[in-house]
């Protein structure tokens, strides 16, 4: 593989962690917002429990609710998923977890009994959203917060640098992730913003979009120590893509193996 010209800067602004302590992401499969499907709503306990019980580990997403709680769920609305409509931020931690999930019996869970429910069986890959717009301070300490003496496996990540920054200096123990996609954006300016990214947030791993794979970039950061997750892996010729270009699935439906 040809060296980077970005390599010794990358280097330098975001080391390549410690590879005992991010060995285990490419240990295991990562079911993608739990083992979802009929009857079993993504980001549920139930499909937890169906991950749990297989032996997968858990990709899951975080918001945080009006009131400063980590609260389990992808969409910023409401109106996917349950029954309600509205933003997920306008509602209360207690609100939020009254909410059936639509097509099941279960309820909006909060990270807190996410990680009760895991108690360290399965390792955890905790997606927290943002938005440019956004603060991102209140669910940063929201999150840290939960995790504080929880010692099962578990990683932070997130698409925004400024997240991935947070815990690099206000968490360093918990191990922190960069969501990638390229968006078939190729050329030298697309190439230096994800080396700006990768610089600002100095992750140890990457969570890459498997539509970009194979990509320079990626296998650059590979081949320098930070473990590669690739998401979402939803069929067999995606799951042999990653298995050739990355250190974990995080896949869902047919991608499961």
């Amino acid at each position: 593989m040809r060296l980077s010209p970005f390599a010794p800067i990358d280097r330098w602004l975001a080391p390549a962690p410690d590879p005992a302590r991010v060995a285990w992401i490419g240990e295991h499969v990562f079911a993608h917002r739990g083992l979802h499907g009929p009857g079993v709503p993504e980001n549920a306990p139930s499909a937890f429990a169906a991950a749990i019980e297989r032996g997968f580990g858990i990709e899951c997403d975080i918001q945080r609710s009006r009131d400063g709680q980590a609260m389990v769920f992808h969409d910023w609305e409401l109106d996917r998923l349950t029954e309600a409509k509205g933003p997920v931020a306008k509602r209360t931690a207690a609100d939020l977890g009254a909410l059936t999930l639509t097509g099941s019996s279960d309820t909006v869970p909060s990270l807190r009994e996410l990680i009760d429910q895991v108690a360290g069986r399965v390792p955890l890959l905790i997606e927290i959203k943002s938005r440019r717009d956004m603060h991102i301070a209140p669910v940063c300490l929201a999150v840290r917060r939960v995790l504080e003496g929880y010692r099962g496996l578990h990683a932070v990540m997130s698409f925004d640098p400024r997240v991935v920054h947070w815990f690099a200096r206000h968490a360093p123990l918990t191990l922190r992730g960069l969501v990638v996609t390229e968006e078939n954006a190729k050329d030298a300016i697309a190439a230096i913003k994800r080396h700006l990214a990768l610089w600002r947030a100095k992750p140890q791993f990457l969570a890459y979009d498997i539509r970009d794979l194979p990509s320079s970039f990626a296998a650059s950061q590979r081949a320098r120590g930070l473990p590669v997750a690739s998401w979402t892996v939803r069929n067999p010729e995606l799951r042999a893509r990653a298995a050739e270009h990355a250190d974990a699935p995080i896949a869902e439906g047919a991608g499961i193996p």
